[in-house]
């Protein structure tokens, strides 16, 4: 799945800046300016508050809105869609020492969670799970003490423990989704190929569940990293992809104070400029900044905050223009298709009753979320954080069994109607969700309009018009 990668050199870590909206929806750049408007001017970007909210270090327990609705709605079904946690860089800075993190799980170093410990004794004795081909060879927990590159770090597994307790509180004990004795039917789990992504689905369910059981978890592979199973034959898709890279390059291009900064540390690192930009240093640096270890140095000079916030800075504002420059938009639609596809199937064959499949949970990555985000039309959002959760519930009206309503909570937040499809429902209705019909037909008609088609595979195949 190599050529999913959205161009990683600058979309591996960034932040979605909120966009201002207008409450009355007038584009303020139409009218004439004195004055300036406060309520329309792009927020200021703050790089090091941003990083901060994207490492999404563990600290007091977080506020959420899942599981709310009214009394007489009852919870059938909820899809949970994870960003792994916290984890080691990708890339190297070269000619620099490599942050000292320790990726050993020690209960007693924080951050930690009262069921680490538990948590490790467990996943030693998971002989009996069902894993698809190359998922039985991954590790279970992290135990390097140098971290490997893109190891999963206690933090990370930590960031999971915590997802599952919360996820656990709302779900199993205010609702009973899953009885105690639940069987491995009513689960559907499926992780990409990766140790962090397994071992973070691992430590979500472990926590999750009512009763972790390893011969009732059975965890498929999905080789690509947008989930397209076998729906993956699309070639507008890498079309539009190629035109994002292609504006990503011009914007950075055009950044004089970024290349400024690349220049200065290459020559602090002793490498051509080209060399250290290829390295994506931001994928270290962050790494630094998240665990609070003093960025590196070297007998030319160190690399600071300064060149940390601008690189970050810039990361922003290509998450801003791709939000306005919709080409992002695009590949969004036909990369997400099909798991949206999937998940509106399998939220359909619920809500006419079957009982298998009621928690789905899929372990993915930031290239996973956040077209996923785009396509559902969640502008707003900011980009993955690490362990970062997008949950989709399935919700049947008491009073009219036959009705069901569907909300999505992006970490913890109710997104719902700041989707597409159920933008205008909102205005009309005193339901706080969403009817479940309007989700399917986004899916299965309304995500093809803009291509002038009726179907993925139309859209896919055909030329942009």
């Amino acid at each position: 799945g190599r050529q999913y990668k959205v161009s990683v050199l600058y979309l591996s870590v960034h932040l979605i800046p909120v966009n201002p909206v207008r409450e009355d929806g007038l584009n303020p750049k139409s009218r004439k300016r004195i004055m300036p408007d406060l309520l329309t001017e792009p927020p200021a970007i703050d790089p090091v508050y941003e990083a901060q909210v994207y490492c999404n270090i563990p600290s007091i327990a977080e506020r959420s809105m899942e599981g709310h609705a009214p009394h007489y709605f009852k919870l059938v079904s909820v899809h949970v869609l994870i960003r792994h946690g916290d984890r080691y860089p990708l890339y190297a800075i070269p000619k620099t020492k490599r942050p000292d993190i320790d990726c050993m799980l020690v209960p007693s170093r924080k951050p930690s969670h009262p069921q680490l410990e538990a948590f490790i004794k467990h996943m030693s004795k998971g002989s009996a799970a069902q894993m698809d081909g190359s998922l039985s060879s991954l590790p279970r927990f992290p135990s390097h003490s140098l971290c490997e590159m893109g190891e999963l770090t206690q933090t990370g597994v930590v960031q999971h423990l915590r997802n599952g307790q919360l996820l656990r509180e709302i779900y199993i004990n205010k609702h009973k989704l899953l009885p105690a004795d639940w069987a491995a039917k009513q689960l559907y789990l499926e992780t990409t190929g990766k140790s962090r992504t397994l071992q973070s689905a691992l430590a979500l369910l472990y926590t999750f569940l009512p009763d972790f059981d390893w011969k009732k978890i059975n965890l498929r592979h999905q080789w690509s990293t947008i989930f397209c199973s076998g729906s993956c034959d699309c070639p507008m898709r890498n079309h539009y992809l190629e035109e994002e890279q292609r504006r990503q390059y011009s914007l950075r291009v055009k950044n004089n104070d970024l290349e400024k900064i690349y220049v200065d540390m290459a020559k602090i690192v002793g490498i051509p400029t080209r060399q250290l930009r290829a390295s994506n240093p931001i994928d270290s640096l962050l790494c630094y900044f998240c665990h609070n270890v003093s960025f590196p140095c070297t007998k030319t000079g160190c690399i600071d905050m300064e060149h940390f916030k601008v690189i970050k800075r810039h990361q922003l504002e290509d998450e801003r223009e791709r939000q306005e420059k919709k080409l992002y938009f695009l590949y969004a639609l036909l990369a997400t298709h099909p798991l949206l596809n999937q998940t509106a199937n399998r939220l359909q064959r619920i809500a006419e009753g079957k009982k298998e499949e009621v928690f789905v949970l899929y372990s993915a990555h930031d290239v996973t979320l956040s077209p996923v985000l785009s396509a559902l039309g969640i502008t707003e959002a900011r980009f993955p954080r690490f362990a970062a959760r997008l949950v989709f519930e399935l919700w049947q009206d008491g009073k009219r069994p036959k009705e069901h309503f569907i909300r999505i909570l992006y970490n913890g937040a109710d997104v719902t109607f700041q989707t597409s499809f159920c933008k205008d429902h909102y205005k009309r209705s005193s339901k706080p969700m969403c009817p479940l019909e309007k989700f399917v037909s986004f899916v299965k008609r309304d995500m093809f309009l803009i291509f002038n088609s009726t179907s993925y595979y139309d859209a896919c195949h055909r030329r942009a018009l």
